[in-house]
């Protein structure tokens, strides 16, 4: 695990030195360099030392230096990869380095080689006698990848921060990233923040030959397709598949030559991976985290703790509350690369650091909520459906205006807080409801909070899209999409990735195996949600696994009570437009649930803030 970054054109070695170490904290190991003045390439790499100790140093080059990489992932399927370039006539020159299989990979399989990798990757290889730079992006996105291209210069990294390093690179926020930011919590790819900056989308390859434009192709989609060989077998053989895909899939992620844990929050994804891993490692050998809240209703400690005792690991946890929110929240936003719409960033950089103290990987549920129906979201479909359908349209902002009215809890999921989302995501157009159920505004409140007309077209184009495009056009199947498509890669994944190599801690997601994707993929839809069960083909799967109350109780989800915190005053934007004090004012007053709209201005102020100190950022 590591980070990268390079340019092609106009620029020297301290240049790119400057943007290299800008992610000492992804690869705190070691860093190299990889210079070719005479066509104006320049590779970085900081290294996170997880396979190939002695030998998987990057940049990595072949043999005779026509191809040379720079890598930041994993790639759990190289052995057998390693065997069947040898046979094809391979010599290789580590002993069982990932980073080699790609570059022999490459060269033998050309651009396609990515179609056989299973694992996550960011990536960019040069071939020195084409003079072309090749670049790609895993499956689900799980490392991050910006590029730009401006005045013959083309520039990457992992982070946004280690681009705007480069003396060429844009320096201008871009207002439709930050409405779509509002919109969706979180900036959907390829957008980012700076106007001119681009994320590789998840799936996409990108090809730069010198002197010309950047060519962009999509290689993978998670494309939701009921196979009809899967919708005639039974539950019980469908079941005992999945639960074989995900024995293999945490087996393949045990791979590391150094200390390895699990984060176990007690519920079912957690507890799973935990369960399979133990199978393994066995009993009393495996470490599981997790973190705590002050907040009851928050708190997941006790399921983890009887998770880990019932598997039989060997568990260590810590608890957040408000002090240390505030204490560990500009540590966060010093790093921050791209504002982040999910608060959970917060445990998860609490977590991830309390974790890297004894491991430096750690494996995840992450991946199983999208790809088996697991938020509360899908279980309320039926009703919102149907609720759209035979609810007259006049009535809605009535309702709406009703739901207002109720008591504000911060709890958890608490009821009023689900009622105001829900109703006010399903009033307005259907393919616009999975972005307004996230967002922190509404499609109706974008105008009046920025002060102008807002193109609703513009700002929901990838939710549109999706919902245009799925292969299976009922709410379902299309908002499955959604969330894989655009909440998984850059809600969940960016949080999960930035949180972690803070750290220098390597997040591995099981979930998101390639034969555990394209087996949820093409399942039926009952399988997943069936008579509102959530995850119900998962939790049959896992029933030899683990006991019925970690399996059936009722999902709390990795939340954090800024709800309350932003009551106390402690925490709060620094924005002093009215709008933003106006919303702060009567959240604080209890008349109003501001939570996500005040966690997203928090967060694009604090990032503005340190932007415009580093890089004179307009």
């Amino acid at each position: 695990m590591c980070g990268i970054a390079g340019f092609l054109g106009e620029g020297g070695r301290s240049d790119l030195e400057r943007m290299t170490r800008r992610l000492t904290h992804r690869g705190p190991d070691a860093e190299g360099f990889f210079v070719a003045a005479q066509h104006g390439l320049h590779l970085g790499h900081r290294r996170l030392s997880i396979i190939d100790l002695a030998s998987g140093a990057q940049p990595m080059a072949t043999a005779d230096g026509r191809h040379v990489i720079v890598f930041n992932g994993e790639i759990y399927n190289h052995p057998e990869l390693r065997a069947d370039l040898e046979a094809r006539g391979c010599v290789f020159q580590t002993d069982h380095s990932d980073t080699e299989v790609l570059l022999h990979a490459y060269r033998e399989y050309g651009e396609a080689f990515v179609e056989r990798l299973n694992g996550m990757w960011a990536l960019a290889i040069w071939d020195t006698e084409k003079r072309r730079l090749f670049l790609s992006r895993d499956r689900f996105g799980k490392k991050p990848l910006y590029w730009f291209h401006r005045d013959g210069v083309f520039a990457f990294a992992s982070e946004l921060t280690a681009l705007l390093e480069h003396p060429k690179a844009p320096r201008s926020v871009s207002r439709l990233a930050i409405l779509k930011f509002f919109a969706h919590a979180l900036i959907p790819a390829p957008h980012s923040a700076v106007e001119g900056i681009w994320k590789l989308p998840a799936g996409h390859n990108l090809v730069l030959a010198q002197g010309a434009a950047p060519v962009i192709k999509r290689y993978w989609r998670y494309e939701l397709v009921e196979d009809a060989s899967l919708a005639r077998r039974s539950d019980e053989s469908l079941a005992e598949e999945l639960r074989e895909l995900l024995d293999r899939a945490v087996q393949r992620r045990l791979m590391a030559d150094v200390p390895l844990g699990v984060f176990l929050s007690g519920g079912i994804d957690s507890s799973a991976v935990a369960a399979l891993a133990a199978r393994h490692l066995g009993v009393g050998n495996l470490r599981t985290f997790s973190i705590g809240f002050s907040e009851p209703t928050f708190d997941e400690s006790a399921y983890s703790r009887r998770a880990a005792e019932f598997i039989g690991t060997n568990h260590a946890s810590e608890q957040l509350d408000l002090d240390t929110a505030c204490e560990v929240l500009p540590a966060i936003f010093d790093l921050l690369d791209e504002p982040q719409g999910d608060n959970s960033l917060l445990p998860t950089w609490l977590l991830s650091r309390f974790t890297r103290r004894h491991v430096t990987v750690a494996l995840g549920g992450d991946g199983a909520d999208e790809l088996f129906a697991g938020y509360d979201t899908f279980r309320g479909l039926h009703q919102a459906e149907t609720y759209a359908r035979w609810m007259p349209r006049p009535l809605h902002h009535a309702l709406r205006a009703l739901a207002g009215l109720l008591p504000v809890s911060h709890a958890n999921l608490s009821f009023d807080f689900k009622m105001k989302k829900g109703l006010g995501g399903v009033s307005h157009p259907a393919p616009l409801w999975n972005a307004a159920w996230l967002g922190a505004l509404g499609p109706d409140e974008l105008a009046r909070v920025f002060g102008g007309p807002v193109d609703l077209e513009e700002v929901y184009s990838e939710a549109i899209e999706i919902w245009d495009t799925c292969p299976q056009p009922d709410l379902l199947h299309r908002t499955l999409q959604f969330y894989t498509e655009i909440y998984l890669q850059d809600g969940i994944l960016a949080k999960v990735d930035r949180a972690s190599m803070m750290h220098g801690l390597e997040a591995r997601s099981p979930f998101l195996d390639r034969d555990v994707a394209d087996f949820a993929r093409r399942l039926p839809g009952h399988c997943k949600l069936r008579n509102r069960t959530s995850k119900y083909l998962l939790k049959k799967a896992l029933e030899p696994l683990l006991p019925a109350d970690i399996l059936y109780r009722k999902k709390k989800g990795f939340g954090t009570p800024v709800g309350a915190w932003f009551r106390t005053g402690r925490l709060a934007p620094s924005s002093t437009a009215a709008v933003v004090q106006k919303r702060l004012a009567r959240h604080q007053s209890g008349r109003t649930d501001d939570r996500l709209f005040l966690w997203c201005q928090l967060t694009l102020d604090e990032w503005l803030k340190r932007r415009k100190a580093s890089g004179g950022f307009v």
